[in-house]
């Protein structure tokens, strides 16, 4: 009863604060595939995905051979760093802890690691949106000679040269020699698969089991929506803009959307991030200058420094670069921002490095056994 009482008196809160929180229904249809491939089912509280299924239709073998791939530091050039390197699924797929990540020999990259999670409704991804496809997100990194120093080319004559690769990849298309469409396609099966849409704060707005959120969390969801809209709105937590948040006045080591489009008017602004699972994957900004969540709010009403790209958003109306919030709001700012965790997802083990659970290892492993033994 405490608990009903509780929930209907926030609920009148949100209604009376304009934010209506209602409801939404799982879709049953795919509730079989997503027992098979996580990430498959479309969260009730989520839009419908730009990277659809029948783009690319999962299957267990797929999302087992782009697990594999995933986690293989063959792909670099020095056969040290894999995608897993830099995107642990603990700190959900970003390198927690590190400003910057360490690729081939010994190089440091220029931009902190993003989070791989709901890419499956993105429409351009990294920073500065360089990539507008997922299947072709990896060619960045890939090539970056920072970071995994590759060519296509070379990734696709190493799968080649490794007979339990050709075996799966055969066996998946049909056809050989593998190519980099199969590849590609292969590796996005498990890109597409990292969904996290079960926080408490998922299970909350969906009405289901363990969605209870405390009074000062529930405060600090009103916070967000009023102080931190429209860049992180939604359910998805970001509104997939690119913005200039007064970190530099010239922006002289990246100047973000500007490297991609050529635009004076770009330079400075970046990819607004999800907030989701954001307590796990410090530090924050492109270029990791925060430590801490509580750096990132400091900044906003103390730090913003004006650019002639600084997005209007920043400015109060008496021109001053500023988010002001009283020491309360913050508190239950960074309260519900804990909501945001989804632990389901962080400890998924059927997203982990095989090598590291129970899961069978596959290709470019001694004694790897046939891929169509599907662990789940």
């Amino acid at each position: 009863m405490w608990y009903f009482s509780r929930r209907v008196g926030y609920w009148l809160l949100a209604l009376c604060s304009g934010l209506v929180v209602a409801c939404t229904v799982k879709n049953a249809g795919s509730y079989w595939l997503a027992q098979q491939i996580p990430g498959t089912e479309i969260p009730g509280n989520f839009p419908v995905p730009v990277y659809a299924a029948n783009q690319n239709p999962p299957s267990a073998e797929a999302f087992t051979l782009g697990r594999t791939l995933f986690y293989d530091a063959r792909l670099s050039r020095t056969g040290e760093v894999s995608c897993g390197s830099c995107h642990h699924q603990a700190n959900a797929f970003s390198d927690a802890g590190q400003r910057y990540s360490q690729g081939v020999l010994g190089h440091i990259g220029t931009r902190n690691t993003p989070a791989l999670q709901n890419l499956r409704w993105r429409r351009e991804l990294l920073w500065d949106g360089g990539a507008n496809h997922i299947e072709t997100m990896p060619l960045a990194p890939l090539a970056n000679h920072l970071e995994m120093g590759e060519t296509l080319a070379n990734v696709v004559r190493k799968l080649n040269a490794d007979p339990v690769y050709k075996q799966l990849f055969a066996d998946l298309y049909g056809r050989q020699p593998i190519d980099s469409y199969q590849f590609l396609r292969a590796l996005a099966q498990f890109t597409a698969a990292l969904t996290s849409a079960n926080s408490r704060y998922d299970h909350y707005v969906r009405c289901e089991a363990g969605g209870e959120l405390t009074k000062s969390e529930l405060h600090g969801l009103l916070v967000l929506r009023k102080s931190c809209s429209p860049c992180h709105s939604g359910d998805m937590f970001t509104d997939e803009s690119y913005r200039n948040n007064g970190l530099n006045h010239t922006f002289p080591l990246d100047s973000g959307r500007a490297h991609i489009t050529g635009r004076k008017s770009d330079v400075g602004r970046f990819k607004v991030p999800s907030l989701r699972n954001v307590t796990l994957t410090a530090p924050y900004m492109h270029d990791g200058r925060f430590q801490t969540l509580e750096e990132v709010l400091n900044h906003y009403d103390q730090g913003v420094v004006v650019s002639p790209t600084l997005d209007p958003l920043f400015l109060q109306p008496t021109g001053r670069p500023r988010i002001r919030l009283s020491a309360q709001e913050k508190t239950d700012l960074l309260a519900f921002l804990s909501a945001l965790t989804d632990e389901s997802f962080l400890q998924d083990e059927r997203l982990a490095d095989p090598s590291t659970t129970h899961l069978e290892a596959r290709p470019l492993a001694a004694g790897i056994s046939s891929h169509k033994s599907v662990p789940y």
